[in-house]
């Protein structure tokens, strides 16, 4: 400390001195002009003649905190922390506070360690929000179960800043015990709870905050984030691969006190890195919002928020994260500075990478021994056509409809119908080998021959499969079984474009330029037997997820949102196929 202290008041030289910056100023809101000393990694001195070991004159560029992601499921991106990191770091961001939802439904804490492990060394600051619903729903079977007692073992770790999103808030408003624990344990230890709370509004959003949820991802127009605000809290404004909303919400960051304002990216797919939470700033700006409010937003108020009290601006005792850049439009930057140290330059990783020691992962694909009878509709007569509910799906959206579509019937099995585009679609428990297998119809994918599958499938993680045929759909099953999960384009019986995701059935051990050269080569294949989907596996993998309107399918069957309830689906039947 006594070096930082005089190196801030000139008595020593600071390790590194910015010079001639245009500091963009978080704290007050404005664009000045000073040198930037720092000495082990921390801003000692913003102002002039400060002197340093090495200097850079960057001759009035500007100078920003690095960049924070509020809320990302590293999971989504089908690669390792190692890759995340070589791609948004470039792109500045220097931190991301992690929910591993979606490996926790597949392997509870051993996934959540599993992650942990996996970010250490790395150039780059990852906290974790432990998941707060796994599984998500009782409609559906995951991996693990993780109740408030599990997560207490966890909870004081240094790393972990509290419970994630909430998405149960019906549990939250019917006091339901397992939630409330769980609330109580994030409270108990003065920890942050994150929110999911989809259209919910008035006193019900009342209560919600006042259980001690204090922010949310979920809102997708102005008047849902500007009741938000008014209540006190923080609106993580949402730009995934799937879901958008910045530009919905751009009204409030331009009339609104932003200071409850955070830019988060929940789910990305690898194609969507390379621009990053910088994008999010550019197009913010592009839109008419204050630069420096924009910068705000992606530093500052996310750190405050989580209570890292030494990130987010530049000014003494604070970490040395900062972005050096030519403009305040492109929001590409020249050099990324993580702890007082160049990590990148002119969108280049600059620093080697760290080789964590290999991680041990088991294999997630537990499935019980399948045959092409499994995937059989018994349609309760011999031949013909036959009426069913099916999900159709609708373009760039994640809800569906329940539609009802005729299909063909052969030999007592429903098939699919490609002249009205009716697909069969099946869930195959992946987890426990219990041998559930949903079954139903999709439109929406146009497929005029072969089938596609995918270990990918929110929240649970199941195997879903899509397909014209059953000996198509059992070869794309069987696919995923051998690679230990992953996506797969199958046609005639012939595997035409497979990527493996070993870990956890979600994530490849190979490197970016791979993974992404992968997916466009399966949503290229898909097209080749007819999808007219843009990425159809993206779609189909929420097509499982039984909390979004308004029909979709899980292992234990089809369930109706509208009904809350297991249905068969067969149209005119109305009894519960559960």
């Amino acid at each position: 400390m006594s070096n930082l202290i005089n190196v801030a008041r000139g008595l020593e030289k600071a390790d590194l001195v910015i010079k001639n910056a245009k500091l963009v100023n978080v704290l007050s809101e404005e664009i000045h002009e000073c040198d930037i000393a720092i000495k082990e990694g921390i801003i000692a001195g913003i102002g002039k003649d400060y002197h340093g070991e090495k200097e850079i004159d960057i001759n009035g560029a500007y100078v920003t905190p690095s960049f924070i992601d509020g809320h990302v499921h590293l999971e989504s991106t089908m690669m390792l922390p190692k890759e995340f990191a070589k791609v948004v770091l470039p792109a500045g961001t220097t931190t991301v506070i992690i929910d591993p939802h979606e490996i926790s439904n597949v392997l509870g804490l051993h996934g959540i360690s599993f992650m942990h492990e996996a970010v250490r060394n790395l150039p780059i600051d990852v906290y974790t929000m432990l998941p707060s619903c796994v599984p998500a729903t009782p409609f559906e079977t995951s991996g693990f179960d993780l109740n408030s007692y599990d997560l207490s073992l966890l909870i004081d770790k240094p790393w972990v800043l509290g419970i994630a999103e909430m998405m149960n808030f019906p549990g939250v408003l019917n006091l339901d015990k397992n939630v409330m624990s769980k609330l109580e344990l994030a409270k108990s230890k003065g920890k942050r709870i994150d929110g999911h709370a989809p259209y919910l509004t008035g006193k019900d959003l009342c209560a919600y905050i006042a259980s001690g949820v204090k922010s949310d991802h979920e809102c997708t127009t102005p008047e849902e984030a500007v009741e938000r605000l008014r209540l006190g809290m923080y609106v993580m404004i949402r730009e995934g691969t799937a879901a958008k909303d910045l530009n919905a919400l751009i009204p409030v960051l331009k009339t609104c006190n932003t200071r409850k304002c955070i830019f988060v990216t929940d789910d990305r797919h690898p194609s969507d890195l390379k621009e990053h939470i910088n994008g999010m700033v550019r197009r913010a700006v592009e839109a008419g919002v204050d630069p420096v409010k924009a910068v705000q937003i992606a530093s500052l108020n996310t750190a405050e928020y989580f209570g890292l009290n030494n990130l987010g601006a530049i000014a003494p005792g604070y970490k040395a994260d900062m972005l050096i850049l030519p403009d305040l439009k492109s929001f590409k930057p020249d050099v990324v500075i993580k702890n007082g140290n160049i990590v990148a330059e002119n969108g280049k990783l600059s620093v080697p990478m760290e080789e964590n020691e290999e991680l041990s992962m088991r294999n997630s694909v537990n499935v019980r021994w399948i045959t092409p009878e499994d995937f059989r509709i018994d349609a309760g007569i011999k031949d013909g056509n036959v009426k069913v509910r099916a999900i159709e799906v609708i373009p760039h959206q994640l809800i569906t409809k329940s539609v009802e579509s005729e299909v063909k019937v052969a030999d007592g099995n429903a098939v699919s119908n490609l002249d009205n585009d009716t697909l069969k679609i099946c869930v195959i428990e992946r987890h426990r080998a219990t041998g559930n297998i949903g079954k139903g119809f999709v439109k929406g994918f146009n497929l005029k021959s072969g089938a596609i599958a995918s270990t990918v499938a929110h929240d649970s993680h199941n195997m879903i499969v899509i397909g014209t045929n059953d000996a198509d759909m059992y070869e794309a099953a069987v696919a995923l079984i051998k690679c230990r999960g992953g996506k797969v384009v199958v046609n005639n019986g012939e595997i035409i474009s497979e990527l493996s995701l070993p870990i956890a059935g979600l994530m490849s051990d190979r490197e970016f330029d791979y993974v992404v050269d992968k997916c466009e080569e399966l949503n290229r294949a898909a097209a080749s037997i007819g999808c007219t989907l843009n990425d159809p596996f993206m779609t189909m993998g929420f097509l499982s997820l039984p909390v979004i309107p308004e029909l979709k399918v899980t292992d234990k069957g089809v369930f109706d949102t509208n009904k809350f309830g297991f249905v068969n689906i067969f149209a005119g039947v109305n009894i519960s196929s559960r």
